[in-house]
């Protein structure tokens, strides 16, 4: 659905020019969700506007549903954004009109008939769990329905693609969950293709099957979200996978010469063995658990633990080995061993 080729976007600025992106190659498949995450200033929410020209790449191609959209002229231009619709942190409601006006809004301008269009906004108002705010105004709503009627409004025209640019960033944990399986409900029922534009790890682990982790306005690794929760091969994705485990914030000074630690990533089978013990069971081997977290992943348990193993380095590499062995298991050192 979405293809990415070599674009770079470059902002010319008074001090100089600016590389916001620099040659980023991605491919987004039909009906896919796909999380795009980096930290502040890594160059998401350019990217996003790229996606739909709202910023025009400096180089590189942008097709969308088999379209190059940098060689549309405006007109071609404009029909080609009506696959293509996108929703906000800040909902960007008009405050003046209803929830059902603002639906109706976007169907307007593409001249669609008074009565179809309202006949659609009744439709989608439904969708997204909200019948009965037809006649009310966005500051009415609390935070999630406003997204709610956003996502309402973004999918009035049909779009192909759904960008969602830190659409759950200001709402709180409870609605965030519910907004989030409200877009996954939506990529099932009506196969729209989902960007998500986030700096949390949390949302992509919720409904993403495929993430790009931007750095520095490079793709930094890109692949299946629990490849890259399980063995995250950049300093940046570790960062994002797991704050504990980038060595900018593990304190390397509270271990001896001696200690060997590792971190041990388990997918949902291995979580059901529990793997301290039956080390301690089956080798006498004692370890010790630093930090320990738990993941869903597109409903499956994927958990991290950061263990210190035996300062004896035989036992410690016996250890290791163990627990290498195990099924669905992914080991690897971060100090001593």
């Amino acid at each position: 659905m979405i293809k990415i080729e070599n674009l770079s976007k470059t902002f010319a600025m008074q001090s100089g020019s600016v590389a916001a992106l620099q040659d980023i190659n991605l491919t987004i498949e039909d009906g896919d969700i796909y999380g795009i995450i980096g930290m502040s200033g890594a160059g998401k929410s350019t990217l996003v506007r790229c996606i739909n020209l709202l910023e025009r790449p400096t180089s590189g191609k942008v097709v969308v549903n088999g379209k190059d959209l940098c060689t549309l002229n405006p007109a071609q231009l404009r029909d080609a954004r009506r696959d293509i619709t996108m929703i906000f942190q800040q909902f960007n409601l008009l405050m003046q009109r209803t929830c059902l006006a603002n639906i109706i809004f976007p169907m307007e301008l593409a001249g669609v008939k008074k009565a179809d269009a309202e006949a659609k906004a009744i439709e989608l108002l439904t969708l997204v769990g909200l019948p009965d705010k037809a006649n009310a105004y966005p500051a009415q709503l609390s935070g999630g329905q406003k997204q709610r009627i956003a996502i309402a409004r973004a999918l009035a025209t049909n779009p192909k693609v759904l960008l969602c640019d830190e659409a759950t960033s200001a709402l709180d944990p409870d609605t965030t969950r519910s907004i989030l399986r409200l877009i996954q409900d939506i990529n099932k029922k009506l196969g729209i293709t989902v960007v998500v534009i986030t700096h949390q790890m949390s949302v992509v682990e919720e409904i993403c099957s495929h993430v790009a982790i931007l750095d520095g306005g490079h793709v930094v690794e890109s692949g299946e979200v629990r490849e890259i929760f399980q063995n995250p091969q950049t300093e940046a994705a570790r960062k994002l996978v797991s704050p504990n485990r980038g060595a900018s914030s593990v304190d390397f000074a509270a271990f001896s010469p001696d200690d060997h630690v590792v971190r041990a990533v388990f997918d949902g089978l291995s979580t059901e063995r529990p793997l301290v013990a039956t080390l301690a069971i089956e080798t006498g081997l004692l370890v010790s658990v630093i930090s320990a977290d738990t993941r869903d992943i597109n409903g499956q348990c994927y958990g991290s633990m950061l263990l210190r193993l035996p300062k004896d380095v035989d036992q410690a590499r016996q250890a290791l080995a163990y627990m290498r062995a195990q099924p669905g298991m992914t080991v690897e050192e971060v100090t001593g061993v």
